[in-house]
C-alpha cells in the first residue's frame, strides 16, 4: 500500500459511504483511480467489508462489557468456546496480565450475569475480570 491506499483507507474509516467523487475530490486524484484502488484493496483483502457504526445511544439496552481472561492449558480450545458463546461480540488476543480480552454484548445485567458464568465455567479459563462499559467519549 502506499500513500493514496493509505489515505484512501482513512477517508473510508471515517465515511464508507462517501461517494466516489467526492472521495476522487477529497485526495486530489481522478473517479477513475479511486473505483480502480478500492477494486485492488478489495481484490487485494485489504478491504474485506464496509460496515455500519452505530451510535451508542441507539441501544440504550444493550449491555456492553470487556472481560480479561487468563487461560491455563490449550488457549485454541478456549477460544473455540468463546467464539460459541452468544454474548461474545468479539474476541482479541492480548499481551501483558490477560490472555484473551473478550468484548461482551447482552440485553441485560442478569443477560451479562448468565453470560459471565458460562465463560468463567469453560475448561481452561483460570481467573476473569469484566468492566462494564458506562459510556464512550470518541468513538
Amino acid at each position: 500500500m502506499d500513500d493514496l491506499d493509505h489515505r484512501l483507507v482513512a477517508a473510508l474509516r471515517h465515511d464508507a459511504r462517501a461517494p466516489i467523487a467526492a472521495l476522487a475530490q477529497q485526495l486530489g486524484v481522478s473517479r477513475g483511480t479511486i473505483t480502480n484502488r478500492m477494486a485492488r484493496l478489495e481484490t487485494d483483502g485489504v478491504i474485506t467489508g464496509y460496515t455500519v457504526r452505530l451510535r451508542p445511544d441507539t441501544a440504550p439496552d444493550e449491555i456492553r462489557a470487556w472481560t480479561g481472561l487468563a487461560v491455563e492449558g490449550n488457549q485454541h480450545a478456549v477460544v473455540r468456546a468463546l467464539l460459541g458463546e452468544p454474548g461474545v461480540a468479539a474476541l482479541h488476543d492480548t499481551n501483558g496480565r490477560w490472555d484473551l480480552l473478550a468484548e461482551l454484548r447482552v440485553t441485560d445485567l442478569d443477560a451479562l450475569s448468565r453470560t459471565l458464568e458460562r465463560i468463567r465455567a469453560i475448561p481452561g479459563i483460570s481467573a476473569s475480570e469484566t468492566s462494564v462499559h458506562l459510556r464512550t467519549f470518541r468513538g
